[in-house]
């Protein structure tokens, strides 16, 4: 019997019916407020008031340390983030029809990070907005309509957008003009993942063809985030841009998750596979958690879209966001933010790998820099995905003081990706106390899922380390 595929917001989600001993004032008002609409994580809800750092303080004084949370990238509430909003937000916040010095101060900073050729930026709001402009630009380059996405893929909550995100559904599939290839992992491409994925993705085009719809883009996430983090190995997406762009589509990078530093060995997700996209979407930490996104291009793919119809965002590029934006950048490069996300990152890499050989359940460790991808899996076993130790592992790190999530198509990768400025203390105790949280959980009754080819088996560790006591942090202090 198949495990059963999870939408991506019922993974570490907290649900009434299933958790009935969680119970609080808080809890009621949000479920009175946002009714069916409300997603929290956790079996319990956690009620939370401040933040600093790497570590967020619950209301009853408990420290977490956030293994999960890449809005706030370079650190929660960030002391020159903070400060340059609050400078701004007392001198002036207005919309981009009239000239500011803030706005282009950015734009022209964050387009050093860009090729040469993505001289273009349309700034906005939300990743979904970021996206459903970006398909917009596409149809109208292309003038196809058809797209090519992975099968867990999300790339936000627009109509257009929740089209070409298949985890975000819970019943059906894709409409026609989508068509979805599986993750670029070995489990699904073997030992050519490169040639794998570009035939997958030339089999969609035909496909999408039968259905009437020429390709208009290969839109990913360049660290393939939702899928469950396939990062390895560097280059192997290039052949299938290469066959979208043969095709007459584009390649949408969407560099919402993986952007900003955050994979160490480059500035972008993409970068780590030598592509120039067609357009580049962004968001999350784009302003450390201030709303802000961004649609970089080339001008002549822009201007086509705008002989058509005008494009005008109230807030988005407005001079607050800008003044926050800017002082992210800045702090990334002045902390030396990318480099430790490289070094913090191998050394976790190293400690994971070290105890997939120890705990045979931890059946595969991908990723690059602070974006990392943990299977756990029925004896080793990476065809038999068991979500619901993965499940109980991140209730069970909850319970240790970490805040951890998950992905996958099943929801058995354990997603890590912490804010940037995690220092290896912070790294090494999320390691001990993970070793610690498998060693305490058996394995829960699951079913075997259809066999794919079999992974070495790790050897057995009769005992995981003991988790040290819980590193010092500056106590966190309340943002203006």
């Amino acid at each position: 019997m198949s495990p059963t595929t999870r939408p991506i917001l019922d993974m570490n989600a907290f649900d009434a019916a299933q958790d009935p001993g969680a119970d609080s004032a808080l809890l009621h008002r949000r479920q009175r407020n946002a009714g069916a609409a409300s997603v929290l994580f956790y079996r319990r809800p956690l009620e939370v008031t401040r933040a600093s750092g790497c570590w967020i303080e619950a209301t009853d004084g408990t420290r977490f340390l956030d293994f999960y949370n890449n809005v706030p990238s370079v650190g929660h509430c960030h002391p020159r983030v903070v400060a340059a909003i609050s400078r701004q937000v007392a001198t002036l916040n207005i919309h981009t029809r009239y000239l500011n010095h803030p706005t282009e101060d950015y734009l022209d900073r964050l387009k050093t990070t860009l090729p040469d050729a993505l001289s273009n930026v349309v700034l906005g709001c939300t990743g979904s907005e970021a996206n459903d402009l970006a398909l917009r630009i596409a149809m109208t380059a292309t003038g196809h309509t058809g797209f090519v996405v992975t099968e867990t893929a999300y790339h936000g909550n627009t109509s257009a957008v929740t089209d070409i995100s298949p985890s975000a559904t819970k019943f059906g599939t894709p409409p026609s003009h989508v068509c979805m290839v599986p993750a670029p992992g070995p489990l699904n491409y073997g030992d050519d993942i490169a040639g794998g994925f570009r035939a997958a993705v030339e089999r969609a085009i035909m496909t999408l063809g039968q259905r009437g719809h020429a390709p208009a883009a290969l839109i990913c996430d360049s660290l393939f985030s939702s899928d469950g983090v396939f990062a390895d190995p560097p280059g192997f997406l290039a052949p299938a841009v290469d066959a979208m762009q043969a095709a007459g589509g584009l390649f949408i990078a969407d560099e919402v998750q993986p952007g900003f530093a955050r994979t160490g060995d480059a500035f972008w997700g993409f970068g780590r596979h030598g592509v120039v996209p067609d357009i580049v979407t962004m968001g999350k930490p784009m302003a450390n958690g201030y709303p802000m996104s961004g649609v970089a291009t080339r001008p002549e793919l822009l201007a086509r879209f705008c002989e058509g119809v005008g494009y005008f965002n109230t807030f988005g590029g407005n001079p607050v966001a800008a003044a926050a934006g800017l002082a992210v950048l800045e702090v990334i490069e002045d902390e030396g933010l990318q480099a430790n996300a490289q070094a913090i990152g191998r050394h976790l890499m190293d400690r994971l790998d070290a105890l997939a050989r120890t705990d045979p359940r931890v059946a595969a460790v991908r990723g690059a820099g602070l974006f990392i991808g943990v299977d756990l899996c029925r004896d080793g076993d990476p065809t038999r995905p068991d979500p619901e130790l993965t499940s109980s592992v991140i209730n069970g790190l909850r319970d240790r003081r970490v805040l951890i999530g998950a992905a996958g198509r099943y929801g058995h990768t354990l997603k890590i990706r912490p804010p940037l400025c995690l220092n290896r203390d912070e790294a090494d105790f999320f390691l001990d106390a993970l070793a610690e949280t498998l060693a305490a959980t058996p394995s829960p009754r699951a079913t075997r899922s259809p066999k794919a080819p079999r992974s070495p088996k790790a050897p057995r560790s009769p005992k995981a380390p003991r988790s040290p006591k819980a590193p010092r942090s500056p106590r966190a202090t309340r943002s203006p």
